[in-house]
């Protein structure tokens, strides 16, 4: 028994079952005597709440998705009257209405216990300087990180997200041992050390809460390696409660462990909706289990993971997010994720992580390019080297991934930073 956690991070599997059982009949229940859109799905599918007797039973339940909150925009999947919600956020979202998401006092409460005991879990404690790089706002990422961290005793600098000169200057000055942002914007921060002619290991950092966007164990060992730190995943979605559904422990670092205590987890294949074996891959999806403004059952999260059996802790945990079933790129007849070919990008030891891929038409043909930085240190490598680095990594996109992709090693910087979830993918063949 690991000591330090909460008695439910050290828990037997039946413990578990019988908890999740207890709380997922109260869920449903909950949802269809006060949500119509709810009852509505429910009575479709010819289930209600009487016929879950146990987990498995929850198959028989619809699935929800970001669809149905944009379809009772704003408040039309409230299981609570308005006025006992405190907090509203919206998701991120490039078209069309934001996913509204809302919280009673309670859901915040929760919401902070669970960041504070990710932050435990990836070894910050009472005490510590957290500076909090994700945005503030109606993303869940900032004042989750934020209420979280207070709650397990820490400081908090809420610089949020931009500036990164002035990020800079605070992590020098103030001295912070951790830090929660987004595993891009981390290493924009890095590129921001470098220019200033500061080295990154010299902060005082100890720990990196990464999360809001895939990312590769290969970008890990670079955030690692160029602050010398633990870089840690924490996993979370706005609809769901936000940051701090799943996180790493550091002792193990092996895929974030879901706080099954408040989420039921399940993968599908994305196709046919089925239930997945456990370390099959295919789609996540999550049943809240005490959430009381706005509950979900059987959201589908999009992205695509397995779950795997408990390690460091006794829950179960999820693997790296290799994508998202909705973001999935097809090109030519292949099935591609960015995070595939950041991967290769990674282990070219000349090139940054900063990159982008652009889709087009090359008349009825699909046409890949992908723009790449070199590091610092080989921003001056003579034309013949970087012609020999983008045939390198041309030959492993063809090989691994089996598409052919133009490679364009651009000067330093010319890659646009982000400020938070990295732009990743220019698709302009639908222009």
């Amino acid at each position: 028994m690991n000591k330090g956690l909460h008695a439910i991070e050290n828990a037997s599997r039946d413990e578990i079952v019988a908890l999740q059982t207890e709380r997922l009949k109260w869920t449903l229940n909950h949802v269809y005597t006060n949500v119509p859109h709810y009852r509505a799905k429910f009575d479709t599918a010819g289930v209600c709440p009487d016929d879950f007797r146990e987990l498995a039973d929850l198959a028989r339940f619809p699935f929800s998705t970001k669809q149905d909150l944009r379809d009772n925009y704003p408040y039309g999947l409230f299981a609570v009257p308005r006025q006992e919600v405190v907090r509203l956020h919206a998701s991120s979202g490039t078209t069309g209405k934001p996913a509204v998401v809302a919280y009673t006092q309670k859901d915040i409460d929760t919401w902070a216990n669970l960041i504070a005991r990710s932050i435990h879990a990836a070894g910050g404690r009472k005490g510590d300087i957290v500076h909090v790089a994700y945005g503030y706002g109606l993303f869940t990422g900032g004042l989750g990180a934020h209420y979280g961290a207070e709650r397990l005793g820490c400081t908090v600098v809420p610089m949020s997200g931009g500036q990164t000169e002035k990020q800079v200057q605070l992590i020098c000055d103030f001295q912070p041992t951790i830090i929660m942002v987004t595993p891009s914007y981390m290493l924009n921060i890095a590129d921001e050390f470098r220019r200033q002619g500061i080295d990154p290991r010299s902060a005082k950092l100890r720990i990196g809460i990464h999360g809001a966007e895939p990312w590769t164990d290969a970008m890990r060992g670079e955030i690692e390696n160029t602050f010398g730190i633990d870089a840690i995943d924490i996993y979370g979605l706005s609809e769901v409660i936000g940051p701090g559904v799943a996180s790493e422990c550091v002792e193990s670092k092996d895929g974030p462990v879901i706080w099954e205590d408040h989420f039921y987890p399940e993968v599908i294949n994305p196709e046919t909706g089925e239930v997945l074996p456990e370390g099959s891959k295919g789609e996540l999806v999550f049943t809240s289990l005490t959430k009381e403004a706005m509950p979900v059952v059987r959201y589908r999260t999009r992205d695509l993971t397995a779950l795997l059996p408990p390690s460091a802790r006794s829950m179960r945990r999820i693997g790296k997010i290799t994508g998202r079933s909705d973001d999935m790129l097809i090109i030519r007849g292949v099935n591609v994720f960015p995070s595939q070919i950041e991967e290769l990008i990674l282990k070219q030891p000349r090139l940054a992580p900063h990159y982008v891929i652009e889709l087009s038409r090359d008349g009825h043909l699909d046409s890949l390019k992908i723009k790449v930085e070199m590091k610092p240190e080989f921003q001056f490598t003579s034309g013949p080297e970087k012609e020999f680095v983008a045939h390198d990594l041309k030959h492993h996109i063809k090989s691994y991934i089996g598409i052919s992709a133009r490679i364009e090693v651009v000067e330093l910087g010319s890659v646009e930073r982000s400020l938070g979830k990295a732009l990743r993918v220019i698709d302009k063949r639908a222009l």
